[in-house]
Order: C-alpha cells, then structure tokens, then sequence
C-alpha cells in the first residue's frame, strides 16, 4: 500500500492573480478538495511558498484548511531543495507524492522530476495545477508524463485514497465532488 503525501505547491496570491483567468478558480477549487480529502483521510499535507516577501502567502482560503501545516519557504524552483522539504517527505515513509499548485511548467514540474528521480511515484493533478499560459499548462503535463509522473484529475485522486464507497468517509467527501 502506497504512502501517500499531499504537496501544493506554490498557490500564493501574486501568482494566483498572474495565473490564467479561465482555470485559476477551478485550480484552487480542487487543491481545497484535495487538501479537505487529506485532512478526513489522515493523509499528510505539505506546503511550500515560492518567495513569499515578493510573492505573498498561501491563499487564505487554501491556508484556513490547513492551519497547522508550516510552509516550506524556497527560493528553489524544485521543492525538492526547500531546506527541509524531502527531510519531512522521509520521516513520513512517503513514497508517493501527489502534486497541485503553482506553476505546472515550472516548480511543479521541477519537484516533479526531481522527486521521480529520488525513486517516489508521483502524481500530478491536472485539474489542480495552473500556468499563467495554457500552453504551458500542457507543455508542463506532458513533460512530466514523459519523465514518469502518472497525470490524473481531483476526483481520482480522492477516490484512490477513499478505496471504497463503504465508509462514512466516502458519503462525507462525495458531497465535495458533487
């Protein structure tokens, strides 16, 4: 059995404005799906600020999910050399990494490849990812299908983590997917 860590990566409020206009809400939508799946579902959350004294904070409405989890602040694109980062995904036992957040072509791509070459399984979440261009978006998605990232939606992702509709987990987060 997979042990799964949620990493959003990156959804601050300057670079969630400079992000295209027509999936951002969706995009921030589905990173607060995931991270209230996580949270019901016991599965570790972190979260990294690229530059927050120029780039701002977690959106509030992403951070007010999470109280408890400290960012990982980074000047590096690949979260992977966040002073810290992969020190905690190792004291977790994580060996999969689902990825959301900010930018899909660059840090999360960058974490992705870097994590994927550490020998983790990672997931990217489409849906849950943004660009400030959609071609980027792509070009980010299909360049970390190449290098091994498996490329899934929201939905799946907390479907995979549920492992079945016998619970009271499953009537609790289905109402989130509706």
């Amino acid at each position: 059995m997979a042990r799964p860590v949620l990493t959003i990566v990156d959804v601050q409020e300057r670079l969630f404005n400079a992000m295209d206009a027509e999936r951002r809400d969706d995009m921030v939508a589905n990173v607060k799906i995931l991270a209230s799946a996580a949270r019901r579902l016991e599965v570790p959350v972190l979260l990294t600020e690229q530059y927050p004294k120029g780039l701002g904070r977690t959106l509030p409405e992403v951070k007010a999910l999470l109280p408890d989890v400290p960012p990982f602040e980074k000047t590096a694109f690949s979260c992977a050399d966040a002073e810290g980062f992969m020190d905690r995904v190792r004291a977790l036992g994580a060996d999969w990494v689902i990825l959301t957040g900010i930018e899909a072509h660059v840090c999360v791509l960058l974490t992705a490849l870097d994590l994927l070459g550490r020998g983790l399984q990672v997931s990217v979440v489409a849906d849950a990812v943004c660009s400030r261009r959609a071609a980027n978006l792509e070009i980010g998605l299909a360049q970390a299908r190449q290098a091994g990232a498996v490329i899934t939606a929201t939905e799946t992702v907390v479907f995979q983590l549920l492992g079945g509709a016998d619970n009271d987990a499953f009537r609790e987060l289905s109402k989130l997917l509706r």
